[in-house]
């Protein structure tokens, strides 16, 4: 009796153990540099890291505000998500003849859809975002209920969309968070952000009448190194509105403006300021990060597990990652190889940033020879 209980006692502190190794912290350092936040001219700015959405710099970036042209941003994506790009749209009455700017649509005018959003985004056409509502949803009105559902489902909590192009109206509103978050979609669209990143192209006027050149009015294509989007915006009541982006060494920075005077270089400072703050860390790559798994009832007593997708994110230069592998104390036999069994978790100051499963890298079958009864006991306490 003292030997049985003596051999228990010994499994239990090696499954502990085992426990205990698999909690080990990871440490990956990162190198640290410093710098001072920008100074903007704009009544509301924000800038995030992309796929995070974290807010590297903010200045009153919940306030609510009036959003003029950059309301296009969200009538693009519901438009590339809603419709086919290489369908002919026939121009509705309603869009030809819109306030503001304008490629000059005509009534029953042949359009592709490809062409409208282009002119969209580069010439800010406020007559091709009616086209694009009417052809969608049928009206303005139920384009912009669309808009605004799409908006719930990303996310947003404070924005709400009147019409398609951002015209004046106290009930159309948004924020630069929002709006940054936004923009932080949009652009995972391939579609999206090849149409806001091109400069310049020509599309059909209609008919034989020739053709209509558009000119990415986002002058940051050309000033900045490295930018590609997004959508520049004006009225009297809004003041200059601007959504920027652009990627350097993996890291993609956001920056929102709203009634910015001198909205450009906001966003250079604001850029810049991104990119000495944030760079792109490996967290794992493929098969990196490995462990062995006790396993009951098999022909051997462990299984080894590792991780088959490599993975990256853009963090704060002095951002100490650590990383834990989570998994049960053992599994029974049989295990399959594939079969996901633990995951490795990584915590960024005690919260969950990410996580990678990962899984059995060879078979282990079922032992023939009869299980023990503490094998039994622990077999069952496990399931």
């Amino acid at each position: 009796m003292k030997k049985t209980k003596a051999k228990i006692t010994r499994c239990f502190a090696a499954i502990f153990a085992v426990s205990a190794m698999l909690q080990m912290p990871i440490f990956v350092s990162a190198e640290e540099k410093t710098g001072s936040a920008p100074t903007v001219s704009a009544k509301s700015a924000v800038l995030i890291e992309a796929d995070s959405t974290q807010a590297v710099f903010e200045k009153n970036a919940d306030e609510r505000l009036p959003m003029a042209s950059t309301t296009k941003i969200m009538t693009a994506i519901v438009a590339l998500e809603n419709s086919d790009l290489d369908s002919t749209v026939e121009v509705a009455p309603q869009a030809a003849g819109v306030e503001g700017s304008s490629i000059y649509l005509k009534a029953s005018e042949q359009i592709l859809m490809s062409d409208l959003v282009y002119a969209l985004m580069l010439e800010s056409a406020n007559d091709a975002a009616a086209a694009i509502a009417c052809e969608v949803s049928g009206s303005i009105e139920e384009f912009a209920s669309l808009m605004n559902k799409t908006a719930a489902k990303i996310g947003l909590e404070n924005t709400h969309f009147m019409n398609p192009h951002g015209l004046d109206d106290p009930e159309h509103y948004t924020t630069a968070r929002d709006l940054a978050c936004l923009a932080s979609y949009a652009l995972k669209n391939p579609e999206f952000r090849k149409i806001v990143s091109t400069y310049k192209k020509t599309i059909p006027m209609g008919g034989d009448e020739g053709t209509r050149l558009l000119l990415n009015h986002n002058k940051l294509l050309k000033l900045y190194d490295s930018a590609f989007g997004v959508k520049t915006g004006f009225t009297k009541k809004s003041g200059r509105c601007l959504v920027s982006a652009a990627e350097r060494d993996g890291v993609t920075m956001i920056a929102v403006t709203l009634n910015a005077p001198d909205d450009w270089n906001d966003h250079i400072s604001m850029l810049d300021f991104g990119f000495e703050k944030y760079e792109r860390v490996s967290l794992a790559e493929e098969g990196e990060v490995f462990t062995e798994l006790p396993c009951i009832g098999g022909e051997t007593s462990s299984v080894r597990c590792s991780n088959r997708d490599k993975l990256e994110m853009s963090l704060p230069r002095d951002t100490r990652v650590v990383t834990r592998i989570e998994a049960d104390r053992y599994f029974p036999a049989p295990v399959k190889s594939g079969d996901a069994l633990a995951r490795a978790v990584f915590y960024v100051d005690g919260c969950e940033i990410a996580s990678l499963p990962l899984y059995a890298e060879n078979d282990v079958a079922e032992s023939t020879k009869k299980l023990g009864f503490f094998e039994k006991i622990m077999i069952f306490l496990g399931r």
